[in-house]
């Protein structure tokens, strides 16, 4: 497959010239397009790794049934809508709808590579679960024959799980990698409390890879404002663990994992969500994960603020032993050196890709 291709429709020809100028030093395949009408009778607009960034100034009735036409006949095309901060309502109206992907700033090269990139790697993770897909139904037809193809079927298993997990991490370059780490520092808890079981410890991990599952369901203009939520926006990123939960229902899951979806905002006296449950109302793989969850949130970097060293962390988790966390968590948690819990930090994301230079496209005038 060749590089992917960005159409660009913008009236101000200059700030269309320089943005496909910069998204073609990235490596795309970029091309201009006058109007928006024009972008359906492209004979490849069926591209599925074709990219839309469409500017619309102001966004008329006309130009939402374009879209929406657009949408409908070409349903592989992903379209980035760019739309100034103080216009973007009609923007976050359309992806509510459905009919649009995306909303980033015309003028922030960051928030349009952001958005270009997510929809790649949508694109890039479709692809791939699909070819898993049909690889498992062909070794459930083999199964029968050839048992030994379960061990094959559980590599590929967890292979989708961290792929998933990736790409949504990679939704957002500040908690990339998140997972993965919350993973290691569960399964290490899990342990320090007794916990031995192998298929638990791996069920633990499986959940912990799969907690934020939810907020693929939450659109990017809530889970990447950079002020504060308001009160309609946060309650739907609240409603996460339950549609993580939902997304995943379905599919042949212990108990472990669905547990740590749903449950992994409880909090032990009660005041956390969905559901408010208490003390050992709380399945205590969700009690683990909640501290481990904690534990990286307080030492990795926020937009909002910087992050913050072990020892603090400690002190917080300590401060809310019996409130927020199982006070046998937090005793186990405690009864390792804080520098063995850095050394599981540097181990897990020692392995992740430089992201130093999606950092110095962010900060590019």
């Amino acid at each position: 497959m060749g590089p992917a291709k960005v159409y660009i429709i913008d009236e101000d020809s200059k700030r269309n010239e320089k943005l496909a100028q910069f998204l073609a030093s990235l490596g795309f395949e970029v091309k201009t397009v006058n109007y928006l009408g024009e972008l359906l009778f492209q004979p490849d607009g069926q591209d599925e790794s074709a990219i839309a960034l469409i500017n619309l100034t102001p966004i008329t009735e006309e130009s939402i049934s374009e879209l929406g036409r657009l949408k409908k006949n070409h349903p592989q095309l992903s379209l980035i809508i760019l739309s100034k901060s103080d216009e973007a309502e009609p923007g976050v109206s359309l992806l509510r709808r459905g009919i649009i992907d995306q909303v980033a700033g015309p003028d922030h090269r960051g928030s349009i590579f952001s958005a270009v990139r997510s929809e790649l790697e949508k694109k890039n993770l479709a692809e791939e679960n699909a070819a898993h897909v049909r690889h498992l139904r062909r070794l459930r037809l083999e199964q029968s024959k050839n048992q030994h193809k379960a061990s094959e079927l559980e590599e590929i298993y967890n292979a989708t799980l961290e792929n998933l997990m990736t790409a949504l991490d990679l939704r957002d370059v500040e908690t990339f990698g998140h997972s993965l780490t919350v993973a290691k520092y569960s399964q290490a808890l899990a342990q320090l409390i007794g916990i031995k079981d192998g298929s638990t410890l791996d069920n633990i991990r499986k959940g912990a890879l799969l907690h934020d599952i939810g907020k693929i369901a939450i659109p990017d203009s809530i889970l990447k404002k950079p002020s504060r939520l308001s009160t309609l926006e946060w309650e739907k990123v609240k409603l996460h663990p339950v549609l993580g939960y939902g997304l995943i229902k379905e599919i042949k899951m212990v108990k472990e994992v669905g547990n740590i979806i749903l449950y992994h905002h409880e909090k032990y006296d009660g005041t956390g969500y969905p559901k408010g449950l208490k003390k050992e109302a709380i399945p205590l793989e969700a009690r683990i994960f909640a501290l481990a969850d904690a534990l990286d949130a307080i030492t990795s970097h926020r937009p909002y603020r910087k992050e913050r060293d072990f020892k603090t962390a400690k002190k917080g988790i300590q401060e809310n032993r019996g409130k927020q966390f199982d006070p046998q968590v937090v005793d186990a948690f405690c009864s390792v050196r804080l520098e063995d819990w850095e050394k599981i930090r540097y181990e897990t994301t020692k392995i992740l890709p430089n992201l130093e230079n999606f950092s110095e496209l962010f900060n590019k005038p």
